[in-house]
């Protein structure tokens, strides 16, 4: 077992004076630590929160320097462990920043990621503990970055089937349950992460990991906690565990230590609670103090669909879409509260940490105010009004979500005397009850000692139903993105394609067969595929002279294009390319920013399609597991400009759907010679020889495909791996070929590069206007059969029903392909002296499959 505690300081004892060696006394105190105001300094600021303990105890705190400033001791009601470890950091019993508090789980977290790796780390599901730790769990997630996360509850969902449950031996409520809404959370094979505030005896997560590992065994498990307090006996025991269940087992703490006991602790800490217990009639934390006033509810605007935690599983894509919700919602609060309110307190309940954890730090961002964070609990703590005790003021109310184990009393520590202005209260809606509103409930206990106490409810998350579920109800997760050489002939590291594999599905149909329908409204371009092209050995010859001519003109384009990105958009990019004319363009990319800076840029492949947009899903994974402001869509070349357009409406349509904001919908392009974007290596209109070929260019992958009988709504849309055209491929040698010209075109990318930056690169459409006018002068009336370009117009060639190619005058190599084709199809070649382009391919504008001869070739009109 890896043990990984954190680097600093020497090891020392906390005791009722202190802490020694090695350090002075009181200098862990954490601020709050000494005060129910959480206010550093002074004389309460210099006193460590378990002294009161450890003098009438005899307590010690063993361990790590910064130990102290993580933990103060207090004593509770309960018959196996009277003495509670009260951490300063956790936002549960002492209010602290809510920054501080994400602060610590989110940096655990990044310590898994790297422990892990990324791909371990996407394969992984963090699980954290109720109560005291759903929040810690969810920070930790939200640093692993990549996985989906759950809590164990207390709180059972009629209709939600247990995936697990377990013990916790020393809680005063020991059942926990594991409730995710999608049944196959917990069965992957990759890390289990089991986050708790600490780890003491072990038994809490042996208990879990015994429960699990006989349902959905696996070969690795992390702990994270907060502090590591085994004592010496406990230290073996993980490593007799996992070699007993044959896993790995890591530890990743922020402290570790151990608390002494000595002889008789657990009978003289009772007796201490029921002394100070007894002293008072009503202790005097518990006094109601001014009456109470009604407290003002605040429209938080909640995302629908977004879970209120991890109790049901919450996942990256969850936390994409509440980050983007966040700062609306933390302005109404900061609108509703008092002009004058200086210290304000964001209260959270029980199980509902991170809801209002995330509340409070981008309130903490958005005002001025001092902001605060803690969360109310079942666990019955004794309350003294001591410096050297961590627990100073308790307020006692009755519980009000209709608890399965019945009424009882809940309580809000360090909340009473605390100064706050105003506190937030934060339920989700199962507890937004009458008892909650009562004159004894919480909302008055709180508003007897602040001047003004919000409410805000965030609605609870309701789980679809095995047997009711909506058809439209989108799952939690989405597939990881498919890879060579299991899907293209691509390398693994290349591209990840963001499809799902229709392979072994019958899509292709004849190509006059297809135009017919495409033309007629039958069906559209995208529900079928073309019958895959295999060239001659003679048109196979012009590939790859032309891919020699034109291999360094490709590198120069492929560096200044690139580099722009580098320049403008951001300095890791995330290559998004559009499948399947921007996927090579897209690799090239990436081989050029690892040749030329070393950097290994994320690659991945995604489905647009005219007229129904890009695919949705692709997106949502791309969001919660990159920042969009990071992505960077990629195509191969522009001709009118018609999916420049498209992927613009797309993207705003799915922010407005979705609510995930940050993707810029300006394609990054190899050649635009429609000047439809700012970003591109060049608006020459030459011949890509990616674009000579169909899926032998492109790892032989298919165009994509999107239709409602294959592609449901929570799907990606479709493709097919050609595998049985291995021996014609040539994707990886056009690759190559470009990649060695990288070293000789590098002074003239940086030459251009220079240039390109200091000029105005806005787009004209010029495109845009010539096929319009084509179209018009050429009696077409419909853009769409107008494909302008080298790479289109060859499209046109090879999957669709041409009916005359425009070359430019004088046009040289760059068309003899496009020559070649069209005398295999026997379609006219039409010289024109002006034209924009090189060549335009026109669709044949009035198709029926009698405009076709038997052997396919065109007739006239």
């Amino acid at each position: 077992m890896n043990n990984a505690v954190n680097d600093g300081g020497g090891a020392g004892v906390w005791s009722a004076t202190g802490f020694r060696p090695g350090t002075k006394a009181g200098a862990g105190a954490a601020p709050g630590a000494g005060s129910p105001s959480g206010t550093p300094g002074g004389a309460d600021g210099d006193i460590w929160s378990g002294c009161w303990v450890a003098e009438r105890l005899g307590v010690e705190l063993v361990g790590d320097q910064g130990l102290g400033e993580l933990l103060g001791l207090a004593l509770r009601r309960n018959p196996k462990r009277a003495h509670l470890l009260v951490s300063h950091v956790l936002g549960k019993h002492i209010p602290q920043s809510p920054a501080v508090v994400y602060g610590y789980g989110f940096a655990l977290g990044l310590r898994v990621r790297d422990l892990l790796g990324e791909d371990e780390a996407r394969r992984a599901v963090v699980l954290g503990y109720a109560e005291t730790a759903t929040g810690l769990g969810h920070s930790v997630a939200d640093g692993v970055g990549l996985a989906p996360c759950l809590h164990s509850t207390r709180r059972p969902v009629d209709g939600v089937a247990r995936a697990g449950g377990f013990e916790e031996s020393h809680s005063h409520a020991t059942s926990h349950l594991l409730l995710p809404e999608n049944p196959h959370l917990l069965a992957g094979d990759g890390p289990l992460v089991l986050v708790d505030d600490e780890f003491s005896t072990g038994n809490t997560v042996l208990n879990t990991i015994r429960d699990l590992h006989e349902r959905y065994p696996r070969d690795r498990y992390v702990i994270v906690a907060l502090v590591d307090m085994r004592s010496a006996a406990d230290l073996g025991r993980l490593d007799d565990f996992a070699r007993e269940i044959g896993a790995r087992v890591d530890l990743v703490t922020a402290a570790s230590g151990t608390v002494r006991l000595p002889e008789g602790v657990l009978e003289k800490g009772q007796a201490l609670v029921a002394r100070y217990e007894s002293e008072a009639e009503a202790p005097a934390s518990e006094a109601q103090g001014a009456p109470a006033r009604p407290a003002h509810r605040v429209e938080l605007g909640w995302p629908a669909g977004i879970p209120d935690g991890g109790r049901h599983g919450f996942t990256p894509e969850h936390r994409v879409r509440l980050e983007g919700a966040l700062p609306a919602m933390a302005a109404r609060i900061a609108e509703a509260l008092p002009s004058d309110a200086r210290r304000v307190l964001v209260l959270g309940f029980e199980e509902l940490m991170y809801a209002p954890l995330r509340l409070g730090v981008a309130l903490e961002k958005l005002t001025d105010a001092e902001v605060r964070y803690s969360t109310t609990t079942r666990s019955p703590v004794l309350a003294v009004d001591d410096p050297g005790y961590a627990i100073r003021t308790r307020l006692v109310f009755p519980a009000h979500d209709d608890p399965a184990d019945g009424p009882g009393e809940r309580y809000a520590y360090n909340v009473a005397g605390a100064g706050f202005d105003a506190v937030v209260a934060v339920v989700d809606s199962a507890a937004d009850t009458p008892e909650l509103h009562a004159p004894d409930g919480l909302l008055a206990r709180l508003s007897a000692h602040t001047p003004s106490v919000l409410l805000a409810v965030v609605p609870s998350y309701a789980p679809a139903r095995p047997s009711t579920a909506s058809p439209t109800e989108r799952p939690s997760m989405l597939p990881e993105p498919l890879r060579g050489p299991d899907f293209s002939s691509y390398a693994p590291d290349e591209v990840g394609w963001l499809l799902q594999d229709l392979s072994d599905t019958k899509l292709e149909a004849p190509t006059e067969e297809r135009e017919e329908a495409i033309q007629s409204g039958g069906a559209h371009y995208a529900e079928s595929l073309p019958v895959e092209y295999q060239p001659s050995d003679a048109y196979q010859e012009l590939f790859h002279n032309a891919l020699a001519v034109s291999a360094t003109r490709i590198a120069q384009a492929v560096g200044v294009v690139t580099e722009t990105v580098l320049a403008e958009r951001s300095p890791r990019p995330v290559l998004v390319s559009l499948a399947r004319a921007g996927t090579p363009v897209g690799v090239l990319m990436r081989r050029w920013a690892q040749h030329r800076h070393g950097l290994e840029l994320p690659h991945y492949a995604v489905s647009i399609v005219r007229g129904r947009g890009i695919d949705a899903n692709a997106l949502r994974w791309l969001a919660a597991h990159h920042d969009p402001a990071d992505i960077v869509f990629v195509d191969g070349w522009t001709g009118k400009g018609a999916i420049t357009r498209e992927l613009a409406q797309a993207v705003e349509e799915f922010e407005a759907s979705d609510g995930i904001t940050g993707f810029d919908p300006e394609i990054a392009v190899l050649a635009d010679p429609g000047s439809c974007v700012r970003t591109y290596g060049t608006r020459e209109d030459f011949l890509i020889p990616s674009a000579c070929l169909n899926s032998t260019v492109s790892g032989l992958i298919s165009r994509t495909v999107l239709r409602a009988d294959l592609v449901g709504e929570h799907d990606y849309h479709g493709a097919k791996f050609y595998r049985e055209l291995a021996a014609a491929d040539v994707s990886v040698e056009f690759l190559d070929a470009v990649s060695a010209r990288f070293d000789e075109v590098g002074d003239a990318v940086d030459d251009r590069v220079k240039e390109l930056l200091a000029t105005d690169r806005s787009p004209t459409w010029e495109g845009w206007a010539a096929v319009e006018r084509i179209s018009e002068e050429y009696g077409i009336h419909d853009v769409n059969l107008v494909k302008p370009g080298v790479g289109e117009a060859t499209r046109v060639l090879l999957r669709r029903v041409p009916w005359k190619i425009l070359a430019r005058a004088g046009a040289g190599a760059d068309l003899d392909h496009v020559r070649l084709l069209a005398e295999q199809r026997g379609v006219p070649v039409e010289e024109v002296a002006e034209l924009p382009y090189t060549c335009v391919g026109l669709i044949h504008p009035k198709y029926t499959r009698g405009a076709t001869g038997a052997d396919g070739r065109a007739v006239s009109v």
